[in-house]
């Protein structure tokens, strides 16, 4: 009998819902769950938890999530990965040490490290990914920098026996790729070179957790077909995907049996181009994934196989997400209701922007929008006619002043109240007054990957 792993999604960011996750572990027959806490701006957020507190820094629902799944996983002896280390993987290994050890929980858990660069950063001055800009101009302002991981380190605690693997920046489809290679024993390319059927299974296994690494969007979540996202059954009780794989590679994407949504040939496509700038080169640490020779094939029942990936060699370069400090924001929105609800809504917008003239208030950009008519597609999004748009019943504004100052940015509040009583007639629901918040940009590069590799680090924690 052919050997087989089935790997199931667990979050795909921080926030997102467990209990399809449990689902999975009870009725999916998984052996893993892997687990992607962090969007490239999820790491901003915890950079702003551990200025506040040197002991936060990762994504805080992998503890209450580990202790609700935790019975479950440990009677089916399912083993858990996930990046919700975040900027700080040993303080959530060991929060998580210490919640299984007050529940008397016995569990072994490994903490992956090595991917914070922020020193050898400041020496190796990378440039803009995208747009060139040379290091130096954020070179004082820089926070934090971390390299995204591969799957090598993921496959090394599991070879020492982890139950639950807490990795900082690993790259998202590495999630589910190390386990695979692990369980299959899938040549990385570390010890000896990898031959083309290596490269295929790990095309493979890359392409499984592209699959896999959104959560519920793999399963027809998010779906975006016009019309048909109306029949994707129950997204109230929807299953996170599941993948069949085989020791070649080849897989079936399913989901949990009773579980909502749909795994047919349109959902499992739409993920499969989701953010892939190019099809022919998806490049990974591990693996670059070819996504034009891989087919689909519906089996009906919420399963597709999916086969025919090709792989090229690892890049020698790792990606880089950097963050420094960008000044600060403050937002304020508002609304008017009919009649000429849009003309008052431009006139109040007008005299922000002159009051903001008058008193020289520094900033670097000043962005309107009006939900309800052109916040989801900006530019792209018509606007009604004219006829149309002075029947509108309400209209809301968002108004964000980024600044250098934060000064300015904390007396921008105070430049709406006073329409209340002196502005267009009928306005209302201003929100945001009194706030703004310090904003970090992004920086992404491209550094040697042997300055990342050779001071990563595997630890076991034993609760």
């Amino acid at each position: 009998m052919k050997k087989s792993i089935r790997i199931g999604a667990g979050l795909g960011f921080y926030g997102d819902a467990w209990e399809p996750v449990l689902a999975s572990i009870e009725k999916g027959g998984v052996q893993y769950i892997a687990s992607d806490h962090l969007a490239e701006l999820t790491l901003a957020i915890l950079q702003k938890d551990l200025q506040r507190d040197i002991s936060l820094g990762y994504a805080r629902d992998v503890v209450p999530m580990l202790m609700y799944l935790w019975p479950a996983m440990a009677q089916r002896k399912v083993r858990f990965i996930c990046n919700a280390g975040g900027l700080n993987p040993a303080g959530a290994a060991s929060a998580v040490r210490d919640a299984f050890s007050a529940k008397g929980w016995t569990a072994r858990v490994a903490v992956v490290t090595g991917d914070e660069v922020l020193e050898q950063l400041s020496g190796l001055a990378p440039a803009h990914m995208f747009s060139g800009a040379p290091f130096d101009t954020v070179r004082e302002r820089m926070v934090f920098a971390n390299a995204y991981l591969g799957a090598r380190p993921i496959v090394s605690a599991l070879q020492q026996g982890a139950d639950i693997v807490i990795t900082g920046r690993v790259a998202d489809a590495a999630l589910f790729l190390g386990p695979l290679a692990h369980g299959f024993n899938w040549n990385l390319g570390d010890e000896r070179p990898a031959s083309q059927a290596d490269l295929d299974r790990l095309a493979q296994g890359l392409a499984v957790g592209h699959l896999l690494e959104c959560s519920g969007q793999g399963s027809g979540g998010n779906f975006g077909s016009l019309q048909a996202w109306k029949d994707i059954p129950d997204l109230a009780h929807i299953g996170y995907p599941i993948a069949e794989v085989g020791e070649d590679g080849s897989a079936v994407i399913t989901k949990a049996p009773g579980t909502g949504g749909r795994i047919n040939f349109d959902t499992v496509r739409q993920q499969l181009l989701y953010e892939v700038h190019n099809p022919h080169a998806y490049a990974s640490p591990d693996v670059v994934l070819d996504l034009s020779t891989v087919a689909l094939e519906d089996l009906g029942q919420d399963r597709v196989s999916m086969t025919g990936a090709t792989g090229h060699p690892r890049p020698q370069q790792l990606k880089v997400v950097g963050g420094y400090r960008d000044g600060f924001k403050a937002e304020v929105t508002w609304g008017f209701s009919w009649p000429d609800a849009y003309d008052k809504a431009l006139a109040a917008v007008a005299m922000v922007k002159a009051q903001l003239a008058d008193k020289a208030v520094p900033h670097e950009a000043l962005f309107v929008e009006f939900p309800g008519l052109n916040s989801a597609h900006g530019a792209l999004a018509p606007l009604p006619d004219a006829v149309a748009l002075a029947e509108l019943n309400e209209v809301w504004v968002r108004m964000v002043i980024h600044t250098l100052d934060k000064k300015a940015a904390d007396g921008f509040g105070r430049l709406f109240p006073w329409m209340a009583l002196s502005g267009p007639a009928y306005t209302c629901g201003f929100q945001g007054l009194n706030k703004s918040s310090e904003l970090l940009g992004i920086w992404p590069a491209l550094i040697d990957r042997q300055a990342v590799e050779s001071r990563t680090r595997v630890e076991i924690l034993q609760t």
